[in-house]
């Protein structure tokens, strides 16, 4: 993906004319998944893979969009209540009627857009769509006035409102606010975040991804976030507290509660009060130069997220144990599950044959070979 080739297709559809070009990126996380709605720790970084638009105003009340990867054209009002029906659509009117919200004077404008997040990889390419575009908003209609975090707020809203998706604050938090060579620690609870420098020698980043490709809208991601709610209610009527989140709990008040909660609803509060302490672990392991605590963190991650919050599947357990058996320092699904890829902390010189063995074995187990990216951590959302 390259400006160049948005701005040939951005031409193509809307007379020969030019627009502003915006970027953001997609994101990984190291360590904290599904702590961020229960306002835990989360750990991510942008990344160089992401969604790029060319965005002009129109002097109308239309937004005139075309998804050059869909191949796809539409057309509809910044007014209409109930906007487009395709889902990459949605994700554009519902960031410009959130940022009407906002006070911002939004006009209709004409946009062109594509990118190279892998979909259905975990990498957040929804996140990075509402971030270019809330971005681009925000500097085309509002003069900045909109904070960074505001406007991952805004992403938030677009999939709770518009695509029916109860996701956290953290994809939209590192989409916009990245910076290369850091990943950042957040506190989903405060919203305080902090810089952590990602160097490590002798070590890589490498997401092996399953190209399965998983479905969080709906049931799933939707039910296992209503378990940690359950767990939550029940905690306030026994003690008589005010716990917004889990984040808010004890592990003893989990104790307590047992016998009035189910045993699934116990299971997914527990993983999740292990991961916000696994997050800080990672955290401290880091300034210690400790890649192996890190790795051991991520393997009890993979575990908990297959085994006790139950969002892994065949592929993905598969290529946790391919990464085992090639003695890679640590690896875990990445992503709310479901599909999509694994993240693995590999030593330089086991990179080579742990990629050459994921796809090998892979391939003889499932029929076809994992795609392999290497992870070079990356800016947030910018004008180009």
């Amino acid at each position: 993906m390259n400006s160049e080739t948005i701005h040939t297709h951005f031409a193509e559809h809307f007379n020969g004319a030019t627009g502003t070009i915006y970027a953001a990126p997609g994101r990984i996380n190291l360590i904290g998944e599904h702590t961020d709605y229960n306002g835990g720790f989360v750990f991510p970084g942008a990344v160089e893979q992401g969604m790029m638009a060319e965005i002009r105003p129109n002097g109308t009340r239309a937004i005139r969009a075309y998804s050059i990867d869909l191949k796809d054209y539409d057309e509809f009002s910044l007014d209409d209540e109930q906007g487009p029906k395709a889902s990459h659509f949605r994700y554009i009117f519902g960031v410009a009627r959130e940022m009407m919200k906002r006070g911002v004077k939004v006009e209709g404008f004409d946009c062109a857009f594509a990118g190279d997040v892998p979909l259905g990889a975990g990498m957040s390419s929804s996140a990075a769509l509402e971030s270019c575009f809330a971005f681009a908003i925000n500097d085309l209609f509002g003069n900045n006035a909109i904070s960074k975090m505001e406007l991952a707020k805004v992403g938030q809203a677009t999939e709770h409102i518009y695509l029916g998706l109860n996701c956290g604050i953290m994809d939209q938090f590192a989409s916009v606010h990245g910076k290369a060579g850091q990943l950042m620690r957040l506190d989903c609870r405060s919203g305080e975040f902090e810089y952590f420098p990602w160097n490590p020698k002798g070590y890589r980043l490498v997401l092996v991804n399953s190209c399965v490709k998983h479905e969080l809208a709906g049931s799933p991601y939707n039910d296992r976030r209503k378990s940690c709610e359950n767990v939550v209610a029940a905690i306030n009527a026994k003690y008589g507290c005010k716990a917004e989140t889990l984040r808010d709990c004890s592990w003893e008040q989990i104790e307590g509660v047992k016998e009035c909660c189910s045993e699934t609803d116990i299971r997914r509060a527990t993983f999740v009060m292990g991961e916000k302490d696994r997050v800080l672990a990672v955290c401290a392991a880091l300034e210690a130069g400790d890649y192996e605590t890190v790795g051991q963190k991520m393997y009890e991650t993979h575990h908990g997220l297959s085994k006790d919050y139950e969002v892994s599947c065949e592929e993905l357990d598969f290529l946790n144990e391919v990464a085992k058996e090639c003695g890679v320092t640590g690896s875990r699904i990445m992503g709310g599950g479901f599909g999509g890829c694994t993240i693995n902390l590999v030593k330089d010189e086991l990179y080579l044959p742990f990629v050459a063995a994921a796809k090998a074995e892979y391939a003889l187990k499932f029929g076809h070979a994992p795609k392999v990216y290497d992870v070079v951590i990356s800016d947030g959302a910018r004008k180009l």
